[in-house]
């Protein structure tokens, strides 16, 4: 199959799709990352080895800050909840570090939509608790993909849009889990309908790495082109 955005890409026997992969996905009180808190956060690994996949393992986190009522209108935790509920902000984020650096040592593809976003409130968060941040690589981004096999494709590219345009069936949007399990499953579907990017995972992401960079640049483009001089569109991925 070819396709005008990965022409000279051939499917490889041991994709990453075929392997196991972690869904990666935080619910925060905002949406800059410097200043949000995690407020649940969740993994979900697919193994075609372990038959009892996917495993689940989530975190309801006390951010130890009031948590804004507009993104409690976005993911349901109020502060009271998370106070009364929730793990102790520290040990959450130094027990999701650790199963995260696991996964990534062992060169597990972790797939988290719109990667820089939550790596770089887990890179704020590991620095606020004097914790160590790995390596964030092999990463998946079904938004920095799905931008590059169908850029011309009209309409937002949110994950709950992306589960319409694939098939996949999206329940309590907006919920660690459940936004963490359709991110893979997303995926996927990408790399099912386009067999291009069926490749081992580590080449996958240095691929995003450079597609991220030329998103970036078209926009910032567009931007300037529409009158907005000063706009600079960062394309640093996934961190």
């Amino acid at each position: 199959m070819e396709s005008p955005a990965l022409f000279d890409l051939h499917p490889a026997a041991d994709s990453w799709h075929t392997c196991r992969r972690v869904g990666f996905d935080l619910e925060t009180t905002s949406r800059f990352p410097a200043e949000a808190r995690i407020v649940s956060a969740a993994l979900v690994a697919l193994d075609p080895e372990d038959e009892g996949s996917p495993r689940v393992r989530e975190w309801l986190v006390d951010p130890g800050v009031e948590i804004p009522e507009e993104t409690v209108e976005i993911h349901g935790i109020t502060t009271e909840y998370a106070r009364e509920h929730g793990q102790a902000a520290e040990e959450a984020v130094g027990e999701l570090m650790a199963a995260l650096t696991r996964e990534f040592a062992t060169g597990t593809a972790v797939v988290v939509m719109n990667a820089p976003y939550d790596l770089a409130v887990l890179n704020c968060e590991a620095e606020r608790y004097g914790l160590e941040f790995p390596e964030p690589k092999p990463v998946i981004d079904p938004l920095v993909i799905d931008k590059q096999v169908d850029k011309y494709r009209r309409g937002k590219r949110r994950l709950g849009d992306l589960c319409g345009v694939y098939g996949v069936q999206l329940s309590q949007a907006h919920s660690a889990a459940p936004d963490a399990l359709a991110t893979v499953q997303v995926a996927d579907c990408l790399a099912e309908k386009y067999p291009e990017l069926q490749m081992p995972s580590g080449q996958l992401h240095d691929l995003q790495v450079g597609w991220k960079a030329e998103q970036a640049q078209d926009f910032q483009a567009f931007l300037h082109r529409q009158g907005k001089a000063d706009a600079v569109i960062d394309g640093t991925w996934p961190v």
